[in-house]
């Protein structure tokens, strides 16, 4: 009896009542305590993440919390559930609800899923631009979980028991917040005379592949005789061949589903297919014209106002834009520049709120292995605070892109205008982060070591800011935005 009272204590910390979660519904006082929950949770889980995974996690959370306080993503969409609960906790507020004005100051959000999962839930956040925007602890749902990783989550997937899921409760609860840089993402194309140049998914479009899409006929960001796409992110955009293996990853999965039931087996197969795309014989197997170099010219913007050419090895055959450190299942491409790089080249550690965004080049598999090693990374090509590649006629017809996780092949047009794609900063949104994070803030620079040592062999060495992601259903470009410069 002690330890069921004990574990109905614990949980009263996140339980939501009715009254907050329901327009209309009534307070009941033998509900929960007046004072309200020290650590309320909103909890959003992919059911089809993680195999068998997602679904197991969406009954337990349920079975322990306010079934109508957990969501599953498959049946309702975020911004649909953070509109009607914000909008009923404000009207609460006017009323002086005390206990619905605690819960709003102290809610936080568990997303389960993979990393586009997570980024769907964050640019939700971003769009909705709540009252009090809640901080976010991510579940490693999917196959590479890096945004859990990087805030000290872990990589592996959790447990689905009570057990499992009251020891990750207790983590939420006492978790601390950091800040993380917001970063949008804009291409723009002139219509094709033929064909198209819509993003094409493996298969079928992934849900949260909504975060990069063309434009409707209404919204600001679209131009006569142009096709415009935008989507924001929070880990890392990348193109080239690494993305050309998560799409062919991506796409046997589609195909195979009873294939990939959990993440080891998942992982072995984004191996496989790595060695059959030839990521790892990429000279013999990828053309000279699918080089980054080849594809496109590459501007980045280091001091506010000011665009300069980015020079890009012709040996380059995958780029990584980079906001946190981890990729590929936790690997940091950056790693930490020692004090002979920070001077020569006015390199920084990779923080995850200084407003820069780091670039990689990777030659082919066996250059990404070199992460595998201490102080290991890629060939650190700049930090800016937006960058942008312009494609020209006769690169390629296609390339291949990948924000958070999830790819897509992207047409490129074969007449003669260029293809826009500039990454811009744009803002910051709370996360959730661990005691074992590997994320780091700008304002605390003790947790980067001065002298860290490293292979010195070095190689290869927005004025205005959009409003919105396009996660959430209302999009909104300011007027004052000048967006001449990508007609």
């Amino acid at each position: 009896m002690a330890s069921r009272s004990s574990d109905a204590n614990f949980l009263n910390n996140f339980w939501i009542p009715n009254h907050v979660l329901v327009p209309g519904a009534e307070f009941d006082a033998g509900e929960i305590d007046r004072d309200g929950p020290e650590c309320p949770v909103l909890v959003f889980v992919n059911s089809r993440s993680g195999g068998q995974l997602g679904g197991d996690l969406l009954k337990t959370y349920r079975a322990l919390l306010n079934e109508k306080q957990v969501f599953d993503l498959g049946e309702e969409a975020p911004d649909k559930v953070l509109s009607r609960i914000y909008a009923n906790l404000e009207n609460l507020k006017l009323q002086d609800d005390q206990f619905a004005i605690r819960t709003m100051e102290k809610l936080r959000l568990i997303v389960a899923g993979g990393d586009g999962t997570a980024g769907w839930l964050l640019g939700v956040v971003c769009d909705l631009k709540l009252s009090h925007p809640p901080p976010i602890a991510t579940v490693p749902l999917g196959t590479g979980n890096n945004l859990p990783f990087a805030f000290g989550w872990g990589k592996k997937n959790p447990g689905t028991d009570e057990q499992s899921v009251k020891s990750f409760l207790d983590q939420v609860m006492k978790a601390k917040e950091m800040k993380i840089d917001n970063w949008h993402i804009l291409m723009r194309m002139r219509a094709p005379k033929q064909g198209s140049c819509d993003p094409i998914a493996p298969l079928e479009l992934p849900h949260s592949l909504h975060a990069f899409h063309r434009v409707s006929e209404a919204d600001e960001l679209n131009v006569e005789g142009f096709h415009s796409f935008r989507g924001g992110f929070w880990n890392y955009f990348s193109m080239g061949m690494d993305a050309q293996v998560s799409y062919a990853f991506h796409s046997e999965r589609k195909l195979h589903p009873e294939k990939f039931k959990n993440q080891l087996v998942n992982q072995s197969t984004y191996a496989k297919l790595g060695c059959t795309q030839g990521w790892f014989f990429a000279p013999l197997f990828h053309p000279p014209s699918r080089n980054i170099a080849h594809l496109a010219k590459v501007k980045v913007m280091k001091t506010h106002g000011h665009w300069e050419d980015l020079h890009i090895p012709s040996s380059i055959r995958s780029i990584v834009c980079l906001n946190l450190p981890s990729f590929s299942g936790g690997l940091n491409p950056w790693g930490t520049p020692n004090r002979k790089k920070r001077r020569d080249r006015d390199l920084t550690p990779p923080y995850v709120d200084d407003g820069l965004i780091e670039v990689v080049g990777f030659r082919d598999a066996w250059h990404g292995l070199v992460l595998l090693a201490p102080n290991g990374h890629g060939a650190r090509l700049a930090q800016a605070h937006r960058i942008r590649f312009e494609f020209h006629k006769g690169a390629a017809d296609h390339t291949f892109m990948r924000i958070d996780g999830e790819p897509w092949k992207q047409p490129l047009p074969v007449d003669d205008d260029t293809v826009l794609v500039e990454i811009s900063h744009h803002g910051q949104v709370n996360m959730l982060a661990t005691h074992d994070s590997k994320a780091k803030s700008v304002h605390d620079p003790s947790s980067y070591h001065n002298d860290v040592e490293e292979d010195d062999s070095d190689e290869d060495s927005k004025t205005d800011e959009f409003r919105k992601f396009g996660a959430a259903d209302t999009f909104k470009i300011p007027d004052e935005v000048d967006l001449a410069h990508l007609s």
